[in-house]
C-alpha cells in the first residue's frame, strides 16, 4: 500500500527492477550481455520495433527469426526482391510497414553505406520511420536520451501521474513526463524497462501494483483506481464495407492469383480476384464482377476487421478444367500458397472455398 504522500518517481528504481526482471527477447541486449561489452545492433532494434507496432511480442518472434535468417543485415534486406519481403511479412498485418521496411533498408544501404543514422532527426529522415521508431532506435541502439512512447509506456506514465486527458489528446503530456523521467545514463534500458513494466506488471487489467518499482510514486494507485488509466476517448463504430472474392481452381490444382497495386491498402500484396472496395466505398457482391464467365458457386462470407472499417466478402468458387489466360493474373499451385504474399483476408477467402488450401487453418 502507498502512503498519502507520494515520493518522486525514480528512474534508478525502475532500472534496478529491470536488471533483475527484464524479459529475454531475441532482438534485445540484456543487462548481463551489456556488462560483457555487447552492444545493440541497430538493424535488429529497427527491425523488431517496426514489427512490434500493432503486434504482440509472441506473434513477432517467428517473423523476426525468419527475417534474420534470410536477411542478416540491412544490406541483405535492401537487395532482396520486394515480393520475397512481402511474402515473409504476410500474416503480420499493416502491410504498409513491410513496404516502408524495404524502402528504409534500401535508403540505409544506398545513402548511408548500410549504417543507420544515430540521432532521432537522422532516423526520421528515413522512409517509414516516425517519432516512435526514431526515439526507440536512438535510445536502444545509440544510447540517446530519447523519450520512447509505446502503448505499454503510455499506460505506465498515465497511471504514474494520473493523467486524465483521454488519449490521443493526452499523449503530448505523457511524452513530456517520459522525457523528464528518462535518464541520460542508460536511456535505452530505461525505455525497455518501461515497456517491460507495462507488459508484465502494469497490465491493462489487474495490475500487480505490489510488485511495481513505482508503487510509492504512483498517483493512480494512491487513489486506488489504476485501471481507469489511460483514459480512452469514446470509440466510434467502424463502418462496414462489402465486396466479393473469386476463387478459381483448375483440375491440376492451380488457383488464380493477382498482385494488388503498390499503393493503398494491402499494396503490393498477392490476392485472389476481388471487386473494388476501400475504407469508403463498397464493392459488388455478385458474380457479375467475376474475372471471367463461369458457373461460380457461392461459398459463404468472410469478415475481416481493418483499422478503420470492417470488410465482409462474399466468396465464390469455380472449378475449371484448364487455366484461362488472364492479363493481370497468374495460376499458382494450391500447394505453393504458403509461400505467397497473401494477407490474412485473402487466406480467409481461399480457406472458405478450399478448406484444405493451407497446412493450418489457424491464423498466425
Amino acid at each position: 500500500m502507498t502512503s498519502t504522500t507520494l515520493i518522486a518517481p525514480s528512474a534508478k528504481a525502475l532500472l534496478d527492477w529491470y536488471d533483475r526482471h527484464h524479459r529475454d527477447l531475441p532482438w534485445r541486449v540484456s543487462p548481463p550481455m551489456a556488462a560483457r561489452g555487447i552492444k545493440a545492433d541497430p538493424y535488429r532494434v529497427w527491425l523488431s520495433e517496426v514489427m512490434l507496432q500493432q503486434t504482440t511480442v509472441q506473434a513477432v518472434k517467428p517473423y523476426f527469426a525468419n527475417f534474420l535468417a534470410r536477411w542478416p543485415t540491412v544490406k541483405d534486406l535492401a537487395a532482396a526482391p520486394s515480393e520475397d519481403v512481402m511474402a515473409a511479412w504476410a500474416g503480420l498485418g499493416y502491410y504498409a510497414r513491410a513496404r516502408n521496411l524495404k524502402k528504409c533498408a534500401e535508403a540505409v544501404a544506398a545513402g548511408h553505406a548500410g549504417i543507420f543514422p544515430d540521432t532521432e532527426e537522422g532516423l526520421k529522415s528515413l522512409p517509414g520511420i516516425g517519432d516512435y521508431t526514431a526515439a526507440a532506435v536512438a535510445a536502444i541502439a545509440f544510447n540517446r536520451q530519447a523519450a520512447v512512447m509505446d502503448g505499454n509506456v503510455e499506460r505506465v506514465v498515465s497511471r504514474l501521474y494520473a493523467i486524465a486527458t483521454p488519449v490521443p489528446a493526452g499523449k503530448p503530456l505523457m511524452k513530456h513526463k517520459v522525457a523528464l523521467l528518462t535518464p541520460a545514463d542508460r536511456p535505452g534500458d530505461f525505455a525497455q524497462a518501461m515497456m517491460d513494466l507495462g507488459a508484465t506488471i502494469c497490465t491493462p487489467k489487474r495490475p500487480a501494483c505490489s510488485l511495481c518499482p513505482f508503487r510509492d510514486a504512483c498517483e493512480a494507485l494512491r487513489v486506488h483506481d489504476p485501471e481507469k488509466f489511460p483514459v480512452k476517448a469514446a470509440k466510434k463504430d467502424k463502418p462496414v464495407r462489402v465486396g466479393a472474392a473469386f476463387i478459381a481452381v483448375t483440375a491440376d490444382g492451380e488457383i488464380l492469383l493477382k498482385k494488388r497495386v503498390e499503393s493503398g491498402l494491402l499494396g503490393g500484396m498477392t490476392e485472389v480476384p476481388t471487386t473494388g472496395w476501400t475504407a469508403r466505398i463498397d464493392g459488388a457482391t455478385g458474380t457479375d464482377a467475376a474475372p471471367f464467365a463461369a458457373d461460380w458457386q457461392a461459398s459463404g462470407t468472410v469478415t475481416h476487421v481493418f483499422t478503420h472499417f470492417e470488410l465482409r466478402l462474399s466468396i465464390y468458387r469455380v472449378a475449371i478444367a484448364d487455366p484461362i489466360e488472364i492479363n493481370d493474373g497468374w495460376w499458382e499451385p494450391v500447394t505453393n500458397l504458403e509461400a505467397q504474399a497473401l494477407p490474412t483476408i485473402m487466406k480467409k477467402a481461399i480457406a472458405a472455398a478450399i478448406p484444405l488450401a493451407f497446412k493450418s487453418a489457424k491464423e498466425r
